[in-house]
């Protein structure tokens, strides 16, 4: 298991953040499980912001992410960042914006290291289903990407 700075709960899941003392460096997925008290003033401040997230899906965030990525799915992650809460698009709309493939544009969701805060849960199906998320296509993640469309309205 990866060293986590602070792991906060959310309805059915957890999620576990990793950070440097200046930028998130990953936001995981896991399974439920107790919190961990944040050990650094940025890890701190993700919780209050994923919280704030969890409380009214209306947030929007504002953390330093670690550079992370090609310089195609960070053109992937750029354009999934401006998908309002309560919102989706279909990977065919997102490959259209950007002149891409949907298939490629499915690979750079699942390669995303901050979820929620790159929302890549509003990516969906052409045909308004869910689609796989995180590189899967059933189970457990599935299962959070329900919930969060679920949380925002959709």
């Amino acid at each position: 298991m990866s060293s986590y700075q602070a792991i906060v709960s959310a309805p059915g899941f957890a999620i576990g953040i990793q950070c440097s003392d200046d930028e998130i460096t990953d936001l995981t997925y896991l399974e439920a499980r107790a919190e961990l008290a944040p050990k650094s003033p940025l890890a701190k401040e993700t919780v209050r912001q994923l919280r704030a997230y969890l409380k009214d899906p209306a947030f929007e965030f504002g953390l330093p992410l670690a550079p992370a990525g090609t310089h195609f799915q960070r053109k992937v992650w750029d354009q999934i960042a401006s998908i309002p809460a309560g919102q989706t698009r279909s990977y065919g709309e997102v490959a259209e914006a950007i002149r891409s493939g949907p298939r490629a544009v499915g690979n750079a969701c699942g390669a995303n290291p901050y979820p929620l805060v790159v929302p890549c849960h509003r990516v969906v199906a052409a045909n308004q289903g869910l689609g796989g998320f995180a590189r899967q296509r059933s189970g457990f993640l599935l299962d959070i990407k329900r919930w969060l469309l679920a949380h925002e309205g959709v």
